[in-house]
């Protein structure tokens, strides 16, 4: 009983003092960011704010993070790999932020982070075998494991990144993938992955009332790829090691948007003719947006989606009923909740008639209601 009150108190502890931290070390950041010119300055339509926003905010999550892992968080082999191939990413953001790296320059950066991961034992050799009738648990990878463990981590890194296209978006998502794995993580795994989760958890939400829309920073680079990082590290770490199917499907669930959204823009930019990097207006919150929707409505319906992917990823791994009646009732209070946010309460219009009070009655969407008369209300951060 008193290990589990000391292991909930380093929990609460490790989320806590991110936190404080990381909110408290966003306005200096700030501040930081516009004397060196890290600046996002709108000179073209993908951007809707009117005048520039700071956006290496993500150094301030990542010294949240590291304060509360050094307080908290025993010090493995593979947590310094974790934390020293953070820091590669954190370094290489921070740099690309001000004077915006090259892509090829960013992924070879991001493949040698993932190298030093892999070297300080960071690696899954082998994979869950999808076939629940055989007896045969795993299926060993043998000489891909090295190849499969780098796509995965710079797979990782990306996707969050790509994300990062409204105000709040990635942050928030993050926040939720990392909740959700830590709360696996108590079933499944050992409780020093637990420990860095709440810290990633608590980093993410200390930066977030900085990062909603109006957003008076973004986190930039530097806190898109930390956090991609770090979620593919302990993913690997925590749950992957584990090599059963339903701690393998567990980080994919709880990063399902980010990845999802990161494949259908890689193929989708390949049929086109196009470079796997090169930005366009296809991702999941620009459907959203093109729909109608404000960018705080696509934001919601895009945490709903996260948090009910990671109530599934719950209910896989819950063994007690309880938890699972939990999980399914958590699900359709959020559901239920986004669907009114969105839809119910706060609609952009109503059966294609116009939403605005100073037009008739009955009337059709004026150009201000569909947008026509507005520039598109797309990603303001420069990788997307």
């Amino acid at each position: 009983m008193f290990q589990n009150m000391a292991v909930w108190l380093r929990i609460v502890l490790s989320f806590a003092v991110a936190l404080v931290v990381s909110h408290f070390m966003t306005p200096p950041v700030k501040t930081f960011a516009e004397r060196v010119g890290a600046l996002d300055v709108p000179r073209d339509g993908r951007r809707v704010h009117d005048h520039p926003v700071p956006r290496m905010g993500g150094l301030a999550m990542f010294v949240g993070f590291v304060v509360a892992m050094i307080l908290f968080v025993s010090f493995t082999t593979q947590v310094l790999g974790m934390l020293l191939g953070a820091l590669i990413i954190a370094v290489m953001g921070a740099v690309d932020d001000i004077v915006n790296l090259r892509p090829w320059i960013k992924l070879s950066i991001q493949i040698i982070a993932a190298l030093v991961a892999i070297r300080c034992g960071i690696i899954f050799n082998a994979v869950s075998n999808p076939n629940f009738m055989s007896d045969i648990g795993t299926i060993p990878v043998g000489s891909l494991a090295i190849p499969l463990t780098v796509l995965w981590i710079v797979g990782c890194t990306n996707a969050v990144n790509l994300i990062d296209g409204l105000d709040g978006l990635a942050c928030g998502v993050s926040a939720i993938s990392s909740l959700t794995m830590m709360v696996v993580s108590l079933f499944v795994a050992d409780p020093n992955t637990t420990f860095i989760l709440a810290a990633l958890c608590g980093a993410c939400v200390g930066f977030i009332p900085y990062n909603l829309n109006p957003a008076k920073i973004f986190m930039g680079d530097v806190g898109s790829q930390f956090l991609g990082f770090v979620l593919a590290c302990v993913s690997v770490m925590g749950l992957f090691k584990l090599h059963t199917v339903i701690t393998f499907l567990v980080p994919v669930l709880a990063m399902a948007i980010p990845l999802a959204d990161t494949v259908f823009a890689f193929f989708r930019r390949i049929v086109h003719g196009q470079s796997p990097f090169h930005a366009d207006k296809g991702h999941f919150h620009h459907r959203l947006l093109a729909m109608g929707l404000s960018q705080k409505q696509a934001v919601a319906v895009l945490y709903g989606v996260s948090a009910v992917m990671g109530l599934v990823a719950v209910l896989l791994t819950g063994r007690d009923p309880l938890q699972r009646i939990i999980c399914v009732v958590a699900a359709f209070v959020i559901s239920l909740g986004v669907w009114l946010y969105v839809f119910w309460k706060n609609p952009n219009h109503k059966n294609g008639q116009c939403a605005h009070p100073e037009c008739p009655a009955d009337a059709p969407e004026c150009a201000s209601c569909s947008g026509a008369d507005e520039k598109p209300d797309v990603p303001q951060h420069k990788s997307e």
